[in-house]
């Protein structure tokens, strides 16, 4: 039986899925279970046998195993195509330019654009952004009037050095007239170079390693020519 068992998981079942670590653990419990079987049989006494009825109650229960191991393999296989379609679904989205909701923003032939929603109330605010490393390289004061504001930047620091293109982070600090950190909304913009699964989430990539998922996506339009 536990051959048998070994050769459904393999022909069935694909390979490095949990259904697969599944199976190839209910194969070795019961081959454990089949071996101590049949030692219990082999020493038996012929004059009072042994109760059939435990170990086939076992013998099902590991055959309800092994038959939900298959229905969740059957579902992984489902859910693999789902994502699989939705992957070929986004693919025209590559090369235009999203407007995502976020801070995570790339610059890119020394372009970068984001805007920042202000809530009422406002007294002071101040951009901030800042490189992959942390470092702060570009910092103005902020439009405080209620209401979205899109700043584009054009990749210089505050210095007038011109930073290479890649990954950066915005991040505006408002204030209220207390002095009360006031939360604000962000989306960036980019151009979409590449669709894929990260960490099990449909995203849209751009930059060097930023990744937005389907849901953060706010509009799309077309990249306009260099």
């Amino acid at each position: 039986m536990a051959v048998i068992s070994e050769s459904l998981a393999s022909s069935t079942i694909p390979a490095g899925s949990q259904s697969a670590a599944a199976a190839a653990k209910n194969n070795e419990d019961l081959n454990k279970f089949l071996n101590l079987l049949v030692t219990q049989l082999q020493n038996q006494d012929p004059l009072d046998p042994m109760d059939a009825t435990e170990f086939t109650s076992q013998l099902v229960q590991f055959a309800s195993v092994e038959q939900q191991i298959y229905a969740n393999s059957n579902l992984e296989q489902i859910l693999n195509l789902q994502q699989t379609n939705q992957v070929s679904n986004l693919v025209d989205l590559i090369g235009t330019t999203v407007e995502a909701e976020g801070r995570d923003m790339p610059l890119e032939n020394a372009s970068g654009q984001f805007t920042y929603t202000m809530p009422n109330g406002t007294r002071k605010g101040t951009i901030n952004i800042t490189n992959a490393e942390g470092q702060t390289i570009y910092t103005v004061e902020a439009d405080t009037t209620e209401g979205q504001h899109t700043f584009n930047w054009d990749g210089k620091s505050s210095g007038g050095n011109q930073q290479p293109d890649g990954d950066y982070k915005v991040t505006v600090n408002a204030q209220d007239s207390d002095g009360n950190l006031l939360d604000i909304t962000y989306t960036v913009f980019g151009r979409v170079i590449g669709v894929g699964m990260v960490n099990g989430t449909l995203s849209l990539k751009m930059g060097k390693d930023i990744a937005y998922g389907q849901g953060d996506i706010q509009s799309v339009r077309e990249t306009p020519a260099p």
